[in-house]
């Protein structure tokens, strides 16, 4: 794990949420996309933003940025310093995009106009936001290409979108989000779409563009293992809402969140010897009209009655700073995921069906 730097832990926050919530009307009622986040963000600081597909990640910070649907019904408050993004208008908050605020997306290709060339569209960032020359803001582009390490820069600057590798195209979007030095870095699951080689050079690239801008960054993801060795802070979302906090340590090394322990249990890692994994069985719940009690309650495999009746808090356990949403965080302390979560292929087989058909 990584060790975040003293001043960035004593120093003031560059961006903080707080109580954020959003909500999304539907036919089939109200969509709860987000339930009461709160997290502050440190300069040099790195944020992870781990869960399921649907848990609220991507909303989050789409909430943070000013992106959000018309139709979304956003409370609490997102102050990046002394200024208040919440209900700010397009005019104040399009000179925080891209200037102090940049946001690297999960495809580039919807980040990327495919009419102009790589060259162009980093020289527009920086011509938005600073008075130079365009010849200027080109030598800039150049020097970013070659920061993210994309080979022959001067002559990729020429390059078109379609024209380079789905890797290359993310380090270009790396390039755009650091080109004016911003304070946040937001990275919205930027490696799904690659390989593994590949993603480890996009999260060198985003290294290079934090060491280079001196900024706070967020990295949201599915993938436990893409933060591993990158993130100081880890917030764990289910069902809109954070689940577990803490530092990089306290969540891989001793989980008090069922959730937490049952997404470690998928992981493959090199420093545990492990048989098979053990996956969390079921699916995420929907966010529409929730019942009440803890949403991870159908999944959990230490659910009692008080769980369907009371969704608990995110409260502290004996270090204030881990904080976990479980009634028995407890129990989870000190234990493996094979404790409590099966191996897939232990699952009983469907009626009718032979071991040979089930590994097929």
């Amino acid at each position: 794990m990584t060790t975040t730097d003293t001043t960035a832990t004593t120093a003031d926050p560059v961006l903080e949420v707080a109580d954020l919530t959003v909500q999304f009307p539907s036919e089939e009622g109200l969509v709860q996309a987000v339930r009461g986040v709160n997290y502050e963000l440190r300069r040099g600081e790195v944020l992870g933003i781990v869960g399921e597909s649907g848990s609220g990640k991507s909303v989050t910070s789409l909430a943070v940025m000013g992106l959000l649907a018309a139709n979304a019904r956003v409370s609490g408050s997102v102050r990046f310093g002394d200024t208040e993004l919440l209900g700010a208008d397009d005019k104040k908050l399009s000179k925080v995009r891209g200037k102090n605020i940049a946001m690297v997306f999960q495809d580039p290709m919807t980040s990327l106009n495919p009419v102009y060339t790589i060259g162009d569209q980093i020289a527009e960032t920086i011509l938005a936001h600073n008075d130079i020359s365009k010849d200027a803001a080109r030598e800039r582009a150049v020097e970013l290409l070659e920061l993210v390490r994309i080979p022959n820069p001067r002559q990729r600057v020429k390059a078109y979108p379609h024209e380079l590798s789905g890797g290359m195209r993310q380090r270009v979007v790396i390039a755009i989000a650091m080109a004016n030095e911003p304070d946040v870095i937001i990275a919205d699951e930027p490696t799904t779409a690659l390989d593994v080689t590949v993603q480890a050079q996009i999260l060198e690239a985003l290294r290079t563009a934090q060491q280079e801008t001196g900024a706070a960054m967020v990295l949201i993801t599915h993938d436990l293992g893409v933060i591993a060795g990158q993130a100081d802070r880890v917030l764990v979302m289910y069902a809109g809402k954070v689940v577990e906090s803490g530092t990089a340590d306290q969540v891989f090394y001793t989980p008090r969140m069922p959730y937490t322990l049952g997404l470690l249990g998928s992981l493959p890692r090199l420093d545990v010897k492990a048989d098979r994994l053990n996956p969390i069985s079921g699916s995420p719940p929907s966010v529409v009209n929730m019942p009440p009690g803890c949403p991870f309650s159908p999944r959990c495999p230490l659910a009692e009655d008080v769980c369907e009746a009371e969704e608990p808090a995110l409260e502290p356990g004996s270090d204030p700073a881990h904080e976990a949403a479980c009634h028995f965080a407890h129990r989870v302390e000190g234990h493996e995921p094979a404790d409590f979560f099966r191996p897939r292929t232990e699952d009983p087989l469907p009626a009718g069906t032979n071991e040979g058909e089930a590994t097929t």
